[in-house]
């Protein structure tokens, strides 16, 4: 996409006039008494086509996360032993982060409607071949197109919510769409040790199998709606705006914590660590609601800081991490933190490009989940070597606020532009 060869011409591109639109803060809102009148009758939120979205968004992070924790024991189980095992969440992550970075550009090509419901495919037809073979190569093949199905879905899930719901009540449109797929994330990564424990892994994987194909008869009715006109920003493009970059990294940030907490605080914290990783999970999904209905109303970008300092101050709590109370309300603090930063973060970047790139900064934002967990545990492992856990969590708080050192302004300063202006 980019040329520096190329004689400049008279006529910008159409990454151009995508990157001008994002980078041009409008005028600041006021607050009339008609704005207010606007909002006291704001659109409904729910539709048919929202309500089909809610369906696949389900039964993709259903599948995913059923066999997220049982897939890799069942490679221990069939001798690949602790080293197969992580080769198969390797494998399973590092095709969804590919995968991510050319999402938006099928979807310029083929339309939503095709590659959802491909990625849904490729989410839930492997899960189904496992249970004919248990052999780690038919493993490691069914990790990858099943990473690839849930990069297309995740991705996918966000750019519909943003081009289905009325723009005003987007930012709660998304709080909903997480709730839904928070939900049963949370609830299929136990039951997928202990369904198998209790009648084998083949009904596991069926389960998984079926729970991403039923979204396919939602995504068969959803509206075969196309991109703009105007040409995606590539994610390139896309991670060297300021104005983009800027939410991304405040939310990686977060995710760092999480990977974090989620490998170490068992080993740190014991028993308590199981009810401070649910607290968090409950917590961080129900403020995703409410940061989206608060966000509609006075701005998502202006939560970015707090809920990356909300973020930080619950991971500094456990520098008392040996004591379950403070374990419990470290965590609790720290998933409404992740909550708000969350969906914030999402909204923030959906407000600051036009209807075409939606694809684009969902996958950017979905990335830096990605890279923050994977990063995030792996240098907490190195650190805690040397600190000890109380001390590496205090660190940690420290280094989430790195992003705010490239200033506020580009966090909170450019305006909502919208589907209205930018499209």
């Amino acid at each position: 996409m980019l040329a520096a060869a190329t004689l400049p011409s008279s006529h910008p591109t159409a990454e151009e006039d995508a990157m001008s639109t994002i980078a041009t803060p409008a005028p600041a809102p006021r607050n009339t008494a008609g704005e207010a009148a606007r909002h006291a009758a704001r659109p409904p939120l729910m539709s048919r086509a929202f309500a089909l979205v809610l369906v696949a968004g389900t039964g993709s992070a259903t599948s995913f996360y059923l066999l997220f924790s049982a897939l890799p024991r069942y490679a221990d189980a069939n001798g690949a032993g602790g080293a197969g095992a992580g080769l198969a969440t390797g494998v399973m992550m590092l095709a969804t982060v590919g995968t991510e970075l050319v999402v938006s550009r099928l979807v310029a090509r083929f339309g939503y409607r095709a590659v959802f419901g491909t990625g849904l495919a490729l989410l839930g037809i492997p899960a189904l071949a496992l249970a004919a073979s248990g052999s780690m190569a038919v493993i490691l093949a069914v990790c990858l197109v099943r990473g690839a199905g849930f990069a297309v879905a995740v991705v996918l899930g966000g750019a519909l919510v943003a081009s289905i719901v009325p723009p005003e009540r987007r930012a709660e449109g998304l709080g909903v769409y997480g709730i839904a797929c928070g939900v049963p994330a949370m609830a299929a990564l136990p039951m997928g040790l202990w369904l198998s424990d209790a009648a084998g892994y083949t009904p596991v994987f069926v389960l998984a199998g079926l729970s991403a194909l039923a979204g396919l008869a939602a995504v068969r009715d959803l509206p075969g709606r196309r991109p703009a006109p105007e040409e995606p920003l590539g994610i390139v493009a896309a991670a060297r705006s300021r104005a983009l970059l800027g939410p991304a990294l405040v939310f990686a940030a977060t995710a760092t914590a999480t990977g974090i907490t989620a490998t170490f605080l068992p080993l740190a914290a014991g028993g308590a660590a199981a009810w401070a990783l649910l607290a968090h999970g409950l917590t961080a999904t129900a403020t995703r609601w409410w940061a989206g209905r608060d966000a509609d109303r006075n701005g998502a970008a202006r939560q970015l800081v707090p809920g990356l300092l909300i973020s930080a101050g619950g991971i500094a709590v456990l520098v008392l991490v040996s004591d379950p109370a403070a374990a419990l309300a470290g965590m609790v603090v720290f998933g409404a933190g992740f909550g708000l930063t969350g969906n914030a973060s999402m909204a923030v970047l959906l407000d600051r490009v036009p209807a075409s790139s939606y694809g684009t900064v969902t996958a950017l934002w979905n990335i830096a989940y990605d890279a923050g967990i994977g990063l995030g545990a792996a240098g907490f492992g190195l650190l805690a070597v040397r600190t000890g856990y109380p001390a590496a969590f205090g660190l940690t708080a420290a280094l989430m606020l790195l992003p705010l050192l490239g200033g506020r302004g580009a966090l909170i300063r450019p305006a909502r532009t919208g589907p209205a202006t930018a499209a």
